[in-house]
């Protein structure tokens, strides 16, 4: 008997941003100008179905075949490395979907696109 498992997209984003937002040093994910734009349609869309979405605001996959590619947008915390917090990002969410998904991502890519300052 043969099974396939069909993880969808949202899951796949749920997933990610809920790892990447465990990573010491990520203030926030951050979607970007694409990334507002998107998620107000799947909101829209999801509250039109009646559904409550999984944050996932910062994730973005796309699907080729098989393979996924996840990006993530964050806002690192100042006083950190954000080489390394994009790193430990990077490793935390690919160990996360193979983990609870069972998806192997073709590509995972974070973008640090601000950095939170100290509070005074």
């Amino acid at each position: 008997m043969h099974v396939e498992w069909i993880v969808e997209d949202a899951v796949v984003a749920a997933v990610a941003a809920h790892a990447a937002r465990s990573v010491p040093g990520v203030a926030r994910l951050e979607p970007g100008v694409a990334g507002l734009v998107r998620g107000w349609g799947r909101a829209r869309w999801q509250q039109v179905k009646g559904l409550t979405p999984a944050p996932a605001d910062g994730v973005t996959v796309r699907r080729a075949g098989d393979e996924f590619e996840v990006c993530v947008g964050i806002a690192t915390r100042a006083g950190t490395q954000v080489a390394a917090v994009a790193l430990a990002v990077q490793h935390e969410v690919r160990a996360a979907l193979i983990r609870d998904t069972g998806v192997v991502p073709g590509q995972v890519s974070v973008t640090v696109l601000d950095v939170e300052p100290e509070a005074r």
